[in-house]
């Protein structure tokens, strides 16, 4: 029998080559500079402490949930939990998937049909790239927040395509790899004048932006605009899983045909229990509050160390800064770990070649002093 197939050891001896390899890495005790527990909710007390007495007030013990939603895992937090997240997001119906990436998988592999059309941001998450490979719909994209392509791509398709057949038009309200924004509410205009149905994931917003920390959906008042919402709870909300926003048929329909939500274990109650724990702690406003002034510091201190020229422009917790080449970049990372500092490098193939960066992500728990170091480092080693 073959030790390894000859195939993948020469797509793994490539990346060696380009000094992309991936590695699992440990967690270590360095200023954290990299994860997306924006709140510091992944070690809240309060939610860990929440959530062991909202399980203990509903009698639930259970290790596991036991099965699939469809069969023996719909437990009753699952009405709780999605009753809590439509109302806190003004809509309709959520319905809760193990994943943002489960939720993103489900829902582009199942709803557009052929015959449809999806016109996506170049610089979506893969996740939905992935959901996109799996529809039966065709799908175009279209320069990262240019609304002037995406209208001619709208223009030609809805001129092409049948009378009955969909438009779906898909961007992030915060991009992961950027931090910037697109202008949603052009986008929803375009949408309406095209007769096209919005997709939003707002992975990267629920717990930063809006009050409460509502997202950037609802902060722009642009809820009754979107045909679904992706929602995710492994970023600012310090816990697991994810949620789609959307209306009663949307989400009947996603129960019957989205198979990353059929044919999938459901979430055992510790993770609901914790869902919820979480939505209760974003009231709590000193979060963000302290949050913002970090952000409204980093902004300044880019400037105040000269290196605005190399920040792609953000007003989210995500900051990068690009370092061109896997080489570099990878160099400058290691300096700035070496000093105490959690920054992690984003590499071709992840993002282009030449568009390699270092990925800075701000919490409420970063202090001004380790701020204000991190980025006189930074400016010192890329002028080196």
């Amino acid at each position: 029998m073959k030790d390894f197939p000859q195939k993948l050891y020469q797509k793994i001896e490539e990346r060696k080559a380009n000094n992309a390899l991936r590695q699992l890495g440990v967690q270590n005790d360095l200023i954290d500079f990299s994860s997306n527990d924006y709140l510091g909710f992944s070690k809240s007390e309060t939610i860990f402490n929440s959530t062991h007495e909202f399980l203990k007030a509903h009698n639930i013990s259970n290790n596991g949930s036991t099965g699939s939603r469809l069969l023996s895992g719909n437990h009753n937090l699952y009405n709780i939990v999605e009753d809590i997240i439509a109302n806190f997001h003004n809509n309709e119906n959520a319905l809760v998937f193990n994943s943002g990436y489960d939720a993103n998988l489900g829902f582009f592999s199942s709803v557009p049909q052929r015959g449809d059309v999806i016109i996506y941001d170049e610089f979506i998450h893969a996740s939905i790239r992935d959901g996109i490979k799996m529809s039966n719909a065709k799908a175009y994209k279209f320069k990262h927040n240019n609304l002037k392509d995406l209208e001619q791509k709208c223009q030609t398709e809805r001129s092409r395509i049948p009378f009955d057949a969909e438009i779906y038009i898909v961007t992030e309200s915060i991009f992961s790899m950027d931090g910037n924004s697109p202008d949603l509410i052009s986008i929803a205009q375009i949408c309406k004048n095209y007769n096209a149905l919005f997709i939003v994931d707002e992975a990267h917003a629920i717990g930063v932006f809006g009050e409460n920390g509502v997202g950037m959906i609802q902060d722009l008042k642009l809820e009754q605009d979107i045909f679904a919402r992706i929602i995710t709870f492994g970023k600012a909300m310090g816990c697991h899983g994810a949620a789609i926003l959307g209306n009663k048929k949307l989400k009947q329909y996603l129960i019957n045909f989205s198979r990353s939500f059929i044919y999938t274990t459901a979430l055992p109650p510790h993770s609901l229990a914790t869902i919820y724990s979480a939505y209760s702690e974003l009231s709590n406003t000193k979060n963000r509050s302290k949050l913002n002034k970090n952000i409204t510091y980093f902004k300044a201190e880019i400037v105040n160390n000269k290196l605005q020229h190399i920040f792609i422009e953000s007003n989210s917790a995500i900051h990068c800064c690009i370092i061109s080449g896997n080489d570099k970049v990878k160099s400058i990372s290691e300096k700035l770990q070496n000093s105490g500092f959690d920054v992690k490098p984003i590499l071709s193939p992840t993002v282009p070649e030449g568009q390699e960066r270092l990925r800075f992500c701000l919490h409420n728990f970063n202090s001004e002093n380790d701020i204000s170091n991190v980025l006189q480092q930074l400016a010192t080693l890329v002028n080196i």
